[in-house]
């Protein structure tokens, strides 16, 4: 199928990576990125799994061209200002993948320019990584997958086609969601308060304490119970037990230890933090609008942990300079 990645970060870039196994894949990006695949091809150094991959899609700096598919994967804080360019897209299905506090205005915005009629699923990649010296070093675990849905019921069978062809005989897993709107908040209960500790930390969980990882799970657990007062489910269902005594609670328990104590929890997290303040900033802010509907719903570790946060203003210039 002909698809476009409209996005080269270290998420569209290994998605273009998986899509060129059986696809004509473009992959639009600009600038010094452009450059860098336009002279070496799409190069990925694979963390765990210790080996370096190159694909080669056609490179491209211009949404023209019709595609059986478009998956548009920027930060938040750039897709939210792209939606004209994605409603001109000359495709019948789009999927948004990442963070996202705002996704029912996005997708309206998108369908009241767009010239065509389209399908907007939103998805999520669970990759992370950086970029260094023109090769992205990613951080995954096996092949990957996106949790992938409309934002208050399942894809159309139409879509669903489009996308078991689309990934087919890859092992990359598609996870159907119902209500990719509740699933986008619940993501973000779960990472603003690491974002709140790596920002403590000076950019270094290393710095972090035993009581500070607890808070975190405290904290998140905080949000989820906000969003079910505000009759959001949690997806993926069950995930609220990685933040609740027991099994999966002493799991996360050891995950935010490993997080913090090696190279993979900077990758995953701190990296992010450091590099797209501005990203995480507006997500902090579409998550408070939750909160300040929830009647003041109490959440005192999540508090907590935010105020002793250096302020948006002090960040920005410590990490954009």
């Amino acid at each position: 199928m002909k698809l476009l990645v409209f996005g080269a970060g270290v998420i569209g870039s290994y998605l273009s990576h998986i899509l060129c196994k059986n696809n004509d894949v473009t992959l639009l990006a600009r600038g010094e990125r452009k450059q860098e695949l336009e002279q070496n091809g799409l190069v990925i150094r694979h963390h765990l799994q210790r080996r370096t991959t190159t694909d080669k899609p056609v490179i491209t700096d211009n949404i023209s061209g019709k595609y059986d598919a478009a998956f548009v994967v920027m930060p938040y804080d750039n897709i939210r200002i792209v939606t004209g360019q994605i409603a001109e897209l000359d495709t019948q299905l789009v999927i948004c993948v990442g963070n996202n506090p705002e996704a029912k205005k996005m997708q309206n915005e998108i369908l009241s320019n767009s010239h065509n009629k389209k399908e907007v699923l939103f998805g999520f990649q669970a990759t992370a990584g950086k970029r260094e010296n023109g090769i992205l070093i990613c951080e995954r675990a096996g092949i990957g997958g996106m949790d992938i849905g409309a934002l208050h019921s399942l894809p159309s069978d139409n879509a669903k086609n489009i996308l078991e062809e689309i990934f087919k005989e890859t092992g990359y897993r598609l996870n159907y969601q119902y209500n990719m709107q509740a699933y986008l908040y619940c993501h973000l209960a779960a990472i603003l308060p690491i974002a709140y500790l790596s920002y403590i930390c000076d950019g270094n969980l290393r710095k972090s304490t035993s009581k500070q990882r607890a808070m975190i799970q405290k904290a998140s657990a905080e949000g989820y119970n906000m969003l079910l007062s505000l009759g959001y489910p949690i997806l993926p269902a069950g995930d609220d037990k990685y933040f609740r005594p027991g099994i999966k609670g002493s799991l996360m328990k050891f995950l935010y230890f490993v997080m913090a104590k090696t190279v993979m929890g900077d990758l995953v997290a701190c990296e992010h933090c450091r590099n797209s303040v501005s990203e995480m900033e507006l997500l902090d802010i579409g998550f408070q609008k939750l909160i300040d509907n929830s009647n003041n719903f109490s959440m005192p570790v999540w508090n907590e942990l935010k105020n002793h946060m250096p302020a948006w203003k002090e960040l920005h210039t410590k990490y954009n300079n």
